[in-house]
């Protein structure tokens, strides 16, 4: 099995194992897949962080006015009457205005960011150095962790206009969005190795020979944004040692060039006429008397 280190421009992404036989077609879909399914995750953990901290989202009528605002036109909350935290609400007032403000009590934010920690890390780009392939069973076990949390902390769901349970049901509006940006269409994704793009039509092993026991470096993108950049010869880690060496040495020299103590000249060793007088015999006399 071919293994793959799927990066998104200079970021690595996660690790794919694939056969060399494999049809670069469903394989560019299946990264395609993986790469826009961790994102899913990203948006969820990042919306659940908010729901811990400051409880539902208000309706889309509602956010961003004022409580005087929201009494003056007649506004109600109808979700946010039923979506009671288990245990009980504590009000924390969401300064942003997009959620109603009665968070989950201690216990249950700690269910909720407990679960939050363990699904990110399933996705974590960490697990590249640990050498573990990122499938779509992991993500889609990570989102059901996370749906499951939602469940013991909200019995009664979440309102259909809470973005955490639109992205559960999949009916996410990204539009006008900057997570829009990052979301790669499966039919316009590209992978791109040695500065070649891998061609739907041809299999792994075309670009990469039969041997299955290699590793390669790809990296994907929308259809039409050129070639990305290529991988640089030494990594940042790297150059920063070569940097720090030649700056040491810099100094180095510096000193050396400052320090123009020539009193070493006076020293035994310093003598170039040392090794004639110690084979004539006459070294250490003196003309006075000791």
């Amino acid at each position: 099995m071919v293994l793959l280190h799927v990066k998104r421009g200079d970021e690595s992404q996660f690790l794919l194992r694939a056969p060399g036989s494999a049809g670069l077609g469903a394989l560019t879909e299946q990264a395609a897949r993986v790469y826009n399914a961790r994102l899913k995750v990203q948006r969820v953990c990042s919306e659940m962080e908010e729901l811990a901290e400051h409880g539902v989202f208000l309706p889309p009528n509602m956010q961003g006015l004022t409580d005087e605002q929201i009494e003056e036109l007649k506004l109600r909350d109808e979700w946010g009457e039923k979506c009671v935290p288990s245990g009980g609400a504590v009000f924390k007032k969401d300064d942003v205005g997009r959620r109603n403000g009665h968070a989950p009590n201690e216990k249950m934010k700690d269910v909720l960011k407990k679960t939050i920690e363990e699904a990110k890390a399933m996705i974590s780009k960490k697990q590249v150095e640990a050498g573990v392939c990122v499938t779509m069973e992991m993500v889609q076990d990570a989102l059901d962790q996370l749906r499951g949390a939602v469940m013991i902390v909200y019995p009664m769901g979440l309102p259909p206009y809470d973005p955490i349970r639109m992205e559960f049901e999949n009916k996410e509006d990204l539009s006008g969005t900057q997570a829009a940006l990052s979301v790669i269409a499966e039919p316009d994704a590209q992978l791109w190795w040695a500065a070649k793009e891998l061609r739907r039509t041809k299999t792994l092993s075309d670009y990469v020979g039969r041997n299955e026991k290699t590793k390669i470096i790809v990296k994907i993108q929308q259809r039409g944004q050129g070639a990305p950049a290529r991988e640089p010869v030494i990594s940042s880690e790297e150059q920063k040692q070569l940097m720090l060496f030649y700056h040491r040495r810099q100094e180095e020299l510096k000193k050396l060039e400052e320090n123009d103590d020539d009193s070493c000249l006076n020293s035994p060793w310093a003598d170039n006429t040392a090794l004639k007088r110690h084979f004539q015999g006459v070294k250490d006399i003196r003309w006075r008397p000791r």
